[in-house]
């Protein structure tokens, strides 16, 4: 039966845009839409959903898709003059039809890569050519891996700066009930407070009001512990 298992399908998803669907034996799934190459679903072995997509989400272009994990490149917030977070989000990305191998000490098979490169538009607001390759993987436990590969091909030699991220909405059942631990003793930028730099004194990040912190220098393992449905993230 699992030789047989569809472990990449291609599809129409709301409003007809072009989605990939990964699965994997154990029923874990997770869906990306083209538009914006944004992942919009990530399920476990349960079923149980992982990330928050918006009700009001319209899956409209030229508007983002609000939820998931949105691409945010080659700009964060208002850091540049483009507009806030960038364009990839707002662009069709296409899929590589026969993208590189894993590497042989990783065996999933629920894999794909899509690849975003500059356009003439693109080339007015920002000039600069370049190869972005995410490739999107989902682990036969149910592991969502995102890779980024941001290639310059300007003709010329010039380089250039860019800033990425992923910018994850993970579902919660009540924020009251949610914790980060990883973050302890760390520096971050308060935004709330005009940028200002603090040092983080709690053993651990709750939510009793609003929170926009950037923190610096973090570690490469974090989780979010959400005590109601006692379930632990894990990022690195």
């Amino acid at each position: 039966m699992s030789s047989e298992k569809v472990h990449v399908e291609h599809c129409k998803g709301v409003n007809g845009l072009d989605k990939v669907i990964l699965r994997e034996i154990r029923r874990c799934s997770a869906e990306v839409y083209l538009y914006g190459g944004q992942v919009t679903s990530w399920k476990n072995a349960h079923g149980e959903e992982l990330l928050f997509v918006s009700s009001k989400a319209s899956f409209r272009p030229p508007r983002a898709i609000r939820g998931g994990i949105p691409i945010c490149f080659p700009q964060l917030k208002s850091t540049g003059s483009l507009e806030q977070y960038g364009f990839a989000r707002n662009r069709i990305w296409s899929i590589d039809p026969d993208p590189p191998p894993s590497p042989s000490d990783i065996s999933h098979k629920a894999f794909f890569d899509l690849i975003l490169t500059h356009s003439e538009e693109d080339m007015k607001i920002w000039p600069h050519r370049y190869e972005y390759r995410l490739r999107v993987a989902l682990g036969p436990t149910g592991d969502l891996m995102l890779t980024s590969r941001i290639r310059n091909t300007n003709t010329d030699g010039k380089s250039f700066t860019f800033r990425f991220a992923y910018q994850t909405y993970f579902f919660v059942t009540d924020i009251s009930e949610v914790r980060v631990e990883g973050l302890e003793t760390l520096d971050y930028l308060d935004n709330l407070k005009n940028g200002e730099r603090f040092t983080e004194q709690e053993d651990a990040i709750t939510f009793e009001s609003e929170v926009d912190k950037v923190y610096l220098s973090t570690p490469t393992k974090i989780a979010i512990l959400d005590h109601e449905r006692k379930r632990t993230f894990e990022f690195r």
